[in-house]
C-alpha cells in the first residue's frame, strides 16, 4: 500500500481496534498527519487490488440486483476516470453530480477523486433555478447527469462538458462510453491532502446557500470518526437511508462504510415502505442500519418483534434530527438493540455520538467523537454548560470544513477567536453526554431536509397577492415539521380559501418538492424587533402551542384541504 496511506491506516486500525472502548479510543486517537494522499488512490485502489469482496450492493424495487467488488469497484472508477481525462476534465475543474443510486454514481465519485477535480453533488429535487446557482457560483465546468434530468439544464450551462447516465440525450454525451477505456489509471500528478474534493451547498438564513468546501483529508479521512460512531467493520453490510446529493449521503454510503472495508447495501424505491424495508433487512442479512428519524417513526408502528429473530442487525443509528426517546425505547424494546443518536453538520464529519458499548442517556446524542474536542459557549465566547456547540482550532479537528467558498466573511465569522461555531445549541453533563437544544438562527428540518425561511419567503414575495411572509416550521407527526407561512396580504386582498389554494399552488412551482410550503395562514400582522426584524421564535412558539392544542385557526388553510395539491 502507497506510503502516503500509513498514517491513515494506523489512526483506522486503532479505531476498529477499539470500537467498544470509548475512553482508550479517545484517549490513543490522534488524526493522521498527511502532505501528499489521495484516498481514492493511495488507500481504496491499493485496498481494492485483488479484493473480491462485496463493496456495493443495490436491489432495485422489482427485486433485480447487482454486486460490485472493491476489485470491480477499482476497475470501472479507472475507466470512468480516463474517459473523463480525455473530455478535458482536469485537477481542480468542477463537477456537478445529478444521479441517483446507480453504479455511475460510485465509479464517477471514485474517478473524479482519482483526477484530482472538485465534485459538487446534487440532488435531484433541486429545480432549473437551484441549479442554475450552483452552476454559476460553483463555476461548474462539468456535468454528470442522469438521463431524466436533462431537461433542467435545456437553457444553462452550455459550454460544460454534458454527461448524460442512462438512455442517450441529444447534445450529451452517454456515460457508458467509459466501459471503452483502459481498466488502469496513471494520475498526471500528487494531490495534496489539503486540495479541494467536494464542494457542497448547504442551506442557511441568507436566501443564498452556502458553499461548504472540503478537501481531500477533511472529508475522506475525517469520516474515521463516522465510522467509529456507526460501529462498522470490516465485512459488514450497511445499509444508510439518504438520497444522493446530500452530505450525509457521503458520510454513510461512501467514506465511513470504505473506510472500515464494509459494503454499501442500497435498496432503491420509488415511496418508502416500513414493510418491504424490514423484508429487506431480513432478506440479505443487513447488519447496520441508518436512518433518519422520520423513517424510524414510520418503524415503529410495524411488529417490529415479529422479525426480531430473522433478523442480523447489530449497529442501529439515528442521524438528521435528535432522536425522540419513545422512538429509542420502542426499538430497543422490540429488538433488544439501542438506537444511537449523533450529531455533525456539513462542514464537519460526525462530531458527538453515541458509541457502540457504551451506556446511552434519554434525550443525549452522545459524547465527543474521538479526534474531536467539542465545548458549549456562551454569549461572551467562554466555556458554559449549555450554549453554542464549537470546536477549539488549536489543534485544528481535520474533519473540519476549509470555509466557505464564496464568503471569506462567513468563514470569518464562524471560525472567530479560536473556535469553530455550529449554530447549534446543546447542554453537557459532567459526564461529557451532550443534549441537543435547538438551533441557533431560524434554519429549520422538515422530513429531514434542512430549510432556510429565507428562501421560501423570498420565493412566495413573489406572488402578486403577498406583500409580506415569514416561514417557520408547523409540527407534524410524520415528517416532525413542515414549513409553514404568515402572511400578509396586499390591501386589496382578502384572504380566502381560494387565494390560499393558489398560493400553495404558487409555491409548489417555485420551490423544490423539500422545500415546499404545506400550511400557510393571513395575518394582520408580524411580530418584529426594535429594529424591524421578525422575531420568528415568537411565531415558532404561539404554532407549536396551537398544534399542541389541536385547533385550527380560521385564516389557517393546510396543503391537505385541497386534494389536486396532493402528492
Amino acid at each position: 500500500m502507497n506510503s502516503n496511506c500509513h498514517p491513515f491506516l494506523a489512526a483506522r486500525d486503532l479505531l476498529l481496534a477499539h470500537r467498544s472502548d470509548y475512553a482508550t479510543a479517545v484517549r490513543e486517537f490522534r488524526w493522521p498527519q498527511l502532505d501528499q494522499f489521495n484516498w481514492a488512490l493511495d488507500y481504496f485502489d491499493a485496498m481494492a487490488a485483488g479484493n473480491q469482496a462485496p463493496a456495493l450492493w443495490i436491489v432495485e424495487e422489482d427485486g433485480s440486483e447487482q454486486c460490485y467488488s472493491f476489485a470491480e469497484l477499482a476497475e470501472r472508477s479507472n475507466r470512468v476516470a480516463n474517459h473523463l481525462r480525455e473530455l478535458g476534465v482536469r485537477r481542480g475543474e468542477r463537477i456537478l453530480l445529478m444521479l441517483g443510486n446507480h453504479i455511475a454514481l460510485w465509479e464517477t465519485m471514485l474517478a473524479a477523486f482519482k483526477l484530482g477535480a472538485v465534485v459538487i453533488p446534487a440532488t435531484a429535487l433541486l429545480t432549473a433555478d437551484d441549479l442554475r446557482d450552483r452552476i454559476e457560483r460553483g463555476g461548474v465546468r462539468h456535468l454528470v447527469v442522469g438521463s431524466s434530468h436533462t431537461d433542467k439544464f435545456a437553457d444553462q450551462a452550455l459550454g460544460c462538458t454534458r454527461i448524460c447516465v442512462g438512455e442517450a440525450v441529444s447534445g450529451w454525451i452517454n456515460h457508458a462510453r467509459a466501459a471503452d477505456y483502459a481498466g488502469q489509471f496513471q494520475a498526471d500528478d500528487v494531490t495534496k491532502a489539503s486540495d479541494p474534493l467536494l464542494l457542497y451547498f448547504t442551506s442557511g438564513t441568507t436566501s443564498k446557500p452556502k458553499m461548504v468546501l472540503h478537501s481531500h483529508q477533511s472529508y475522506p479521512v475525517g469520516h474515521l470518526s463516522t465510522m467509529y460512531w456507526i460501529g462498522l467493520q470490516p465485512g459488514d453490510l450497511h445499509l444508510n437511508i439518504s438520497s444522493p446529493g446530500w452530505a450525509k449521503h457521503a458520510w454513510s454510503c461512501l467514506f465511513a462504510p470504505w473506510n472500515a472495508g464494509a459494503c454499501v447495501f442500497i435498496h432503491n424505491t420509488a415511496r418508502f415502505s416500513a414493510p418491504a424495508l424490514l423484508a429487506v433487512l431480513e432478506r440479505y442479512g443487513i447488519t447496520s442500519l441508518c436512518a433518519p428519524p422520520t423513517v424510524w417513526r414510520m418503524l415503529i408502528q410495524e411488529d417490529l418483534a415479529g422479525c426480531r429473530e430473522r433478523l442480523r442487525l447489530r449497529e442501529l443509528v439515528g442521524a438528521g434530527e435528535p432522536l425522540n426517546p419513545e422512538i429509542i425505547e420502542q426499538i430497543q424494546q422490540a429488538w433488544g438493540l439501542p438506537l444511537r443518536d449523533g450529531f455533525g453538520q456539513s462542514e464537519t464529519t460526525a462530531l458527538v455520538g453515541n458509541t457502540p458499548g457504551q451506556p446511552l442517556k434519554p434525550g443525549s446524542m452522545g459524547r465527543p467523537l474521538p479526534g474531536y474536542s467539542v465545548c458549549m459557549l456562551d454569549p461572551d465566547g467562554q466555556p458554559a454548560s449549555e450554549g453554542e456547540v464549537a470546536l477549539p482550532l488549536d489543534p485544528h479537528p481535520l474533519g473540519l470544513m476549509l470555509g466557505y467558498e464564496d464568503s471569506p466573511e462567513q468563514t470569518a465569522e464562524v471560525m472567530r477567536n479560536g473556535f469553530y461555531r455550529t449554530g447549534d445549541t446543546a447542554a453537557i453533563d459532567a459526564d461529557g453526554y451532550i443534549t441537543f437544544v435547538g438551533r441557533a438562527d431560524d434554519v429549520f428540518k422538515a422530513s429531514d431536509y434542512r430549510i432556510s425561511p429565507f428562501e421560501l419567503e423570498s420565493a412566495l414575495i413573489e406572488h402578486p397577492a403577498v406583500m409580506e411572509v415569514a416561514v417557520v416550521p408547523s409540527p407534524d407527526p410524520l415528517r416532525l415539521a413542515v414549513p409553514k407561512a404568515f402572511l400578509i396580504l396586499a390591501h386589496d386582498q382578502p384572504g380566502s380559501a381560494e387565494l390560499a389554494e393558489d398560493i400553495l399552488a404558487f409555491a409548489r412551482e417555485h420551490l423544490a418538492p423539500y422545500k415546499r410550503v404545506r400550511r400557510i395562514e393571513f395575518v394582520s400582522e408580524l411580530p418584529k424587533t426594535i429594529s424591524g426584524k421578525i422575531r420568528r421564535v415568537e411565531l415558532r412558539q404561539m404554532e407549536l402551542q396551537r398544534r399542541q392544542g389541536d385547533s385550527r385557526g380560521p385564516q389557517e388553510h393546510f396543503e391537505d384541504d385541497f386534494p389536486q395539491l396532493k402528492g
